[in-house]
């Protein structure tokens, strides 16, 4: 029996694919080309829902090593004792988005649970492969932390959390601050993760219905890792799903869609996770492909995954 699409998510969709009937889709290696087609969407999608007017933001800037200048956005929705703070990183295939295009959906996680958070202008792929992102996001860790004070945070309780690329680079940068001996990560927040250079062949349950596409796979991973990507070299900061050893790493949040390129990678992490006695929590949403959320706010797999990420968020 074929996989198919929940109901809502489905109606919720074919204006989409409507709207796409007629267009070529951009071409293996076609970064520019994904960067037109999907930056429009990811700012419409932002601000498809209504934008809470609880939450305030405040743009800071931090030097990384190599000496470049990067803009993290601070979410806060008021002014309370020391409690906790996420790092976001936001999803892209490590090829497009800004932080801009996240607005919306970043406030709506500050408004609802409370927890502050930095977003971050990291560098992308291909003009700025592995590891720059990875060490520009690393930046605003570290700057998190060094201004917990200041900013009302709890250093003991700074989680990270992204979706997609972004939730791939939340799990690297947990391997990071292990590896690293900080800062210390308390909870990663994994949705929907991007964590495979070598899953680029099509599962035909998944394929047809698939929002990031194969071909999509296969632009964004040799982008991030030029010719290293599939190959026996690429290191579990850029590919977590890479990773030998789990030991020691923050407790786990992880989500992903039945529909989803990513399923059987974010499936197997999170074993990984667990056998490492590493907290997991973990759902697969059936019926649903990459970005459901997004796609179909209002249905009901996307309320319950928000309102189980809500609770996460506030339980750091």
């Amino acid at each position: 029996m074929p996989l198919i699409l929940d109901p809502e998510v489905a109606e919720a969709m074919a204006p989409m694919g409507e709207a796409m009937a007629g267009m070529i889709p951009p071409a293996v290696g076609d970064v520019a080309g994904r960067r037109a087609m999907w930056e429009p969407i990811l700012d419409a999608s932002g601000k498809a829902q209504p934008i809470p007017e609880d939450v305030t933001t405040h743009d800071y800037v931090a030097a990384t090593d190599d000496g470049a200048q990067i803009t993290m956005r601070w979410y806060a929705k008021h002014e309370s004792i020391p409690g906790s703070a996420v790092l976001f990183l936001h999803g892209g295939g490590y090829l497009f988005g800004h932080i801009e295009h996240f607005d919306g959906p970043v406030t709506r996680y500050v408004s609802a649970s409370g927890v502050p958070m930095l977003s971050v202008e990291y560098r992308r792929a291909p003009e700025h492969p592995y590891p720059t992102p990875l060490e520009d996001a690393y930046t605003a860790l570290k700057w998190l932390n060094g201004h917990a004070a200041e900013l009302g945070v709890d250093p003991d309780r700074i989680g990270v959390m992204g979706d997609s690329a972004g939730g791939g680079m939340a799990a690297a940068h947990s391997i990071l601050s292990r590896d690293r001996r900080g800062p210390q990560i308390a909870r990663q927040i994994l949705l929907m993760p991007m964590l495979d250079d070598r899953n680029t062949t099509p599962d035909p349950h998944i394929a047809p219905l698939a929002v990031w596409t194969y071909d999509d796979s296969r632009t964004a991973w040799p982008a991030l890792l030029g010719d290293a990507a599939g190959g026996p070299d690429v290191p579990a900061t850029a590919a977590p799903a890479r990773l030998e050893n789990a030991t020691d790493l923050p407790p786990a949040y992880l989500e992903i869609g039945q529909i989803d390129a990513f399923r059987d990678e974010a499936s197997a992490y999170a074993i990984t996770l667990s056998r490492a006695g590493v907290p997991v929590e973990f759902h697969l949403h059936p019926g649903v492909p990459h970005e459901f959320d997004s796609i179909a706010f209002n249905a009901d797999v996307s309320r319950r995954a928000i309102a189980d990420r809500i609770r996460v968020l506030k339980s750091i």
